[in-house]
């Protein structure tokens, strides 16, 4: 990471936690009146091929022991109804500002992996990690909406396994390097704004319910 793109994040980070302090404050009350706790998902995340760190996000879904994976259709019915809202806005990663704020995390990059993925595919995370992972990224904004539909029409976690792996990844890591062979300042705050509009579009969430072609 370069020192411009630190001095970068560092300063979205005062002025978007100052923007966004009222709803970084009240959410939390609302989740903890409609679902209790626990309030904040924590999740190990790979910031390079042998370095974690736990990523903050408000949670969304039910808690369940043994959890693992990627979300597909077979974690659908655990998404309570202020997650939905908060996952399709994008509200739950705001506590990934504190991320931001300790380095773990740039505003824009790809999205910091799981190990497990980290493991299955060494060759391809060494690549895409040379890059601090981001809160949103040319991959994000790209192939989410098509990696949603992918996953959503899975069933079991096995399928969902299967499709990520196959399918998502060296798909969202092809965009993931393309960004890194051109990544600055002035693409990392077009790919920002472009996150905020896409994720309030209106009529976004009729969008979202296509699926993709085969």
């Amino acid at each position: 990471m370069t020192p411009l793109k630190r001095i970068f994040d560092l300063g979205a980070v005062v002025f978007l936690g100052t923007v966004l302090l009222p709803l970084i404050v009240v959410i939390p009350f609302v989740i903890l009146l409609t679902d209790g706790r626990p309030i904040l998902y924590i999740s190990e995340r790979m910031r390079s091929p042998d370095r974690a760190f736990n990523l903050w996000k408000f949670r969304t879904m039910r808690v369940v022991e043994n959890d693992s994976g990627v979300s597909g259709g077979d974690k659908a019915d655990r998404i309570t109804p202020i997650g939905r809202f908060l996952r399709r806005t994008r509200i739950d990663e705001l506590p990934q500002l504190w991320n931001v704020l300790r380095g773990d995390l740039s505003f824009v990059g790809p999205r910091p992996p799981l190990r497990r993925y980290v493991e299955l595919c060494p060759e391809l995370y060494a690549e895409v990690l040379k890059s601090r992972p981001g809160i949103t990224g040319l991959a994000t904004i790209v192939y989410h909406r098509t990696e949603e539909c992918l996953l959503n029409a899975c069933k079991t976690p096995q399928e969902t396994e299967a499709v990520y792996v196959s399918r998502c990844v060296p798909r969202k890591a092809k965009l993931d390097l393309l960004y890194a062979r051109n990544r600055n300042v002035c693409v990392d705050f077009r790919l920002m704004v472009a996150t905020v509009f896409r994720s309030w579009a209106p009529g976004k969430q009729g969008r979202d319910k296509r699926q993709p072609s085969p």
